[in-house]
């Protein structure tokens, strides 16, 4: 049966436009981007045999070009699309820190860098530079490394500060392990950044570490 045919307040999008989008389950979320089905299956009907072809969501979300073509119904036009809905969440969380809800919004700062990180294959060092106000000036990613470590250069880091005139900043990096629990290089390379940036008045507000679908922060811990 043609979603068309179902009564009304159980297609996706009516259910959508009346309770909001957080009541749909994945897969009819995922077939309202689908638009249509294949011959033989709705676009819900569609969704839900990938979502088991491809194990989950966030799965389907990540798959490279040619991984998400190979699934009968999807294609590089379908891809394109997708690519262009993530950027654009990613955008819409980066211009909410703009407007400077960074420090008052703790959960925000950390889906921002959750939404940065969490599914890179390799290490990235990242920075929130703050205004003497804690609004950010800009997110930066200075070093990436490989799967388990990235080198990163105080010296470095410092001078990305000063060039912008940060008052404070933001540290962050991913573990591609998804297991957010810092290391001791970790708290070793935030003791020396932490050291240097004092030496020039600028303030370490928090070191996150971004794990699979969750951060740990080093201020939370009373680590600086």
């Amino acid at each position: 049966m043609a979603i068309s045919d179902w009564p009304e307040m159980e297609r996706p999008r009516e259910k959508l436009l009346t309770h909001g989008a957080q009541v749909l389950s994945d897969a009819e979320l995922l077939a309202i981007f689908l638009r249509t089905g294949v011959k033989g299956k709705s676009a819900v009907d569609l969704a839900r045999e990938l979502l088991s072809d491809f194990g989950n969501l966030r799965s389907l979300l990540t798959a490279d070009l040619n991984t998400f073509c190979q699934s009968h119904g999807l294609g590089s036009a379908k891809f394109a699309q997708l690519q262009a809905v993530l950027e654009m969440a990613k955008r819409h969380l980066a211009q909410e820190l703009e407007r400077g809800d960074a420090l008052t919004s703790p959960q925000l700062t950390q889906r921002y860098l959750l939404s940065q990180l969490r599914d890179r294959s390799h290490e990235v060092f990242a920075c929130l530079f703050l205004d003497n106000q804690h609004r950010v000036i800009r997110y930066q990613e200075l070093f990436h490394g490989t799967l388990d470590g990235a080198a990163v250069y105080p010296r470095e880091v410092v001078k990305q500060a000063l060039s912008v005139g940060a008052a404070a900043v933001i540290l962050a990096h991913n573990h591609p392990s998804g297991v957010a629990e810092p290391s001791r290089s970790d708290r070793a390379i935030t003791d020396r950044l932490a050291e240097a940036f004092g030496l020039m008045d600028i303030r370490v507000l928090d070191h996150l570490v971004v794990g699979d679908g969750y951060c740990v922060s080093f201020a939370e811990r009373g680590w600086l």
